[in-house]
């Protein structure tokens, strides 16, 4: 059971490693890409309850943020130690649950839910089994 479990840790490390670069480099990825997902975390910042806290994130520099942590998150996700590996688990369901209340928030279709449910699934899994094994 145990290449099962590595096998998802590596390509949800790559997903990962993937969606964060795209936030960061703008160069580097097709245009409209790049502005799709600025698009979408333009709405996402909006809707963020950082606000309660009084802190009103620049949607740029949230992208970026974002984007790098999702980015060294998905490294050390694939490729680092199994400490690393749990830590990473619980940065990505942190910014996964953040990204599924903000779409609860915008009221966006159901659609558009999948990918991040699925992805919180499989990082849910991922601790639970890392838990049994630590």
């Amino acid at each position: 059971m145990e290449p099962v479990f590595s096998s998802l840790r590596l390509l949800l490390g790559l997903f990962f490693m993937l969606t964060g670069a795209v936030k960061f480099s703008d160069c580097h990825t097709p245009a409209q890409v790049y502005e799709h997902v600025k698009a979408l975390v333009m709405k996402l910042a909006e809707v963020l309850p950082l606000s309660l806290l009084g802190y009103e994130p620049d949607p740029e520099d949230l992208l970026i943020i974002i984007g790098w942590l999702e980015f060294i998150s998905g490294l050390l996700l694939a490729m680092g130690p199994p400490h690393l590996q749990e830590i990473s688990t619980i940065v990505l369901t942190l910014l996964t649950l953040g990204t599924l209340y903000s779409l609860l928030m915008l009221r966006e279709p159901v659609a558009s839910y999948a990918p991040t449910v699925l992805c919180l699934g499989v990082l849910t899994m991922l601790h639970a089994h890392a838990c049994y094994i630590l």
